[in-house]
């Protein structure tokens, strides 16, 4: 047994003694979430091969989540725990399909007919700070963002703690030691993109503060050990130009660097997400980026532009290309990261490039059809630099979603949610060319 499932046991059995205290079970919260998802990815080279070698991605599953969130207990300091069962299972991916890290590979190189595993933090809570510890932890900040773009969350072990005890200053820090991937019944230790190696401590620390109402200012540390140190800053300001008009400004910054073990000989190198490197492996970035948002009644127009430096491309937490006892990936791959690149096919992130990006979006409940959201977006990046052979890359995507929402009756809350991105590049460090579709249905059956 995991020693965070331990420490959350025994407090398992501390709190059962004072499960009739209010607020304890009063504010519990129990719910049963259900994703059913399609995912289809078609290369759009070598389809000449045979099926055994045909590059297409083309699967479905189904996932169940059940959350239980208790309250705290009472008293100066209140206890509470946070569990967490997850259970997947494959319906479908035709011979020679399973290639995408969607689920869980069998030994045969297939996928497993299921998959499950359980996570829980223990709790507490002093006046306005509280700390979580566990293997359940999902964290959403801009060092570090949980993925769910899959049948299952992927979700962390270790700890967190979270300060609001000065007015308009929220105060986060943590250590995480291991990761359970979207397509994993395991943990893994942490890794970067391309890496063998993994490491079993991430501290982060930063702070949020509210300057103005309209104000935002970030500032975040993070390091993995023996991969890289990271320093983010970050300014979001909304300039509210009617009631029902507005502007908003998001800029962010992110400075990378290496540390430990990383840069040298072995398996702690950093490929740079298949791009450029001024030094063989080496965590060597800076990347800048601005969004500007501009919102009228239900319209949004999003436009934006984002720059990687020349010497690397930008780094952030994976599982890498950690393989079990067994020589097999974990189905841990896959992770998302605080850039507004961050797309439906590609991250746009390699050494040396300049990706402009824009969105339009629309809310059809201006319309009389709540629940109803569409939006398109286009990005396009040029002057990434090849990682072998000199020269340079380009590369665009055209994204476009369709989010329903039933609104009421029977099925109120059931959400559906249409994807469909085409990847294009040219250069030896561009992907190759996709078209990609996914559908997904939502549904959440709160019982508390």
């Amino acid at each position: 047994m995991y020693k965070s499932s331990l420490a959350v046991a025994v407090a398992l059995g501390v709190l059962a003694q004072q499960a009739g205290a209010a607020g304890f079970v009063e504010d519990s919260k129990l719910s049963l979430s259900s994703r059913t998802m399609y995912y289809d990815n078609n290369n759009r080279e070598d389809h000449a091969k045979p099926d055994a070698e045909r590059p297409d991605q083309r699967e479905s599953g189904q996932g169940f989540k059940l959350d239980y969130i208790s309250g705290f207990t009472q008293g100066t300091v209140g206890f509470g725990v946070d569990a967490q069962a997850l259970w997947g299972i494959h319906l479908d991916g035709g011979r020679g399909y399973h290639k995408s890290g969607f689920m869980p590979d069998d030994s045969n190189g297939s996928s497993v007919n299921q998959w499950a595993r359980f996570g829980a933090n223990a709790k507490a809570r002093f006046s306005k700070t509280e700390v979580h510890y566990g293997s359940a932890l999902a964290p959403n900040l801009p060092i570090l963002v949980a993925n769910d773009g899959r049948v299952l969350p992927q979700t962390f072990e270790g700890g967190t703690i979270q300060s609001k005890e000065i007015d308009n200053l929220t105060i986060n820090a943590g250590q995480l030691t291991h990761a359970m991937g979207r397509a994993s019944s395991n943990r893994t230790g942490l890794s970067v993109n391309g890496a063998t190696a993994d490491s079993n401590k991430f501290i982060y620390g930063g702070l949020d503060y509210k300057l103005t109402p309209d104000l935002t200012l970030q500032y975040y540390y993070s390091n993995l050990k023996d991969f890289y140190k990271q320093h983010f800053l970050g300014a979001t300001h909304v300039f509210k130009i009617a009631d029902d008009q507005s502007f908003k400004t998001d800029l962010r910054y992110f400075d990378s660097s290496s540390d430990g073990k990383n840069g040298g000989p072995g398996a702690y190198n950093f490929n740079n997400n298949g791009g450029y490197e001024k030094n063989d492996g080496k965590v060597d970035n800076k990347t800048w980026s601005a969004m500007f948002t501009y919102t009228l009644g239900g319209h949004s127009l999003m436009l934006g532009h984002q720059q990687v430096s020349d010497d690397g491309g930008f780094v952030w937490l994976n599982q890498g290309s950690v393989r079990d006892g067994n020589n097999r990936p974990e189905g841990a791959g896959g992770s998302s990261f605080y850039l507004f690149t961050d797309s439906m096919i590609n991250q746009f992130a390699k050494a040396g490039e300049n990706t402009t990006f824009g969105q339009y979006a629309y809310d059809f409940s201006r319309l009389g059809v709540p629940g109803l959201k569409a939006s398109v977006s286009y990005l396009k990046g040029e002057d990434g630099k090849n990682a072998v052979g000199g020269g340079h890359f380009s590369e665009w995507e055209r994204d476009a979603r369709v989010d329903y929402v039933i609104q009421d009756g029977t099925f109120k809350g059931l959400g559906a949610s249409l994807r469909h991105g085409v990847y294009r590049g040219t250069g030896s460090s561009s992907l190759a060319d996709q078209d990609q579709t996914r559908l997904i249905f939502n549904y959440t059956y709160n019982f508390l």
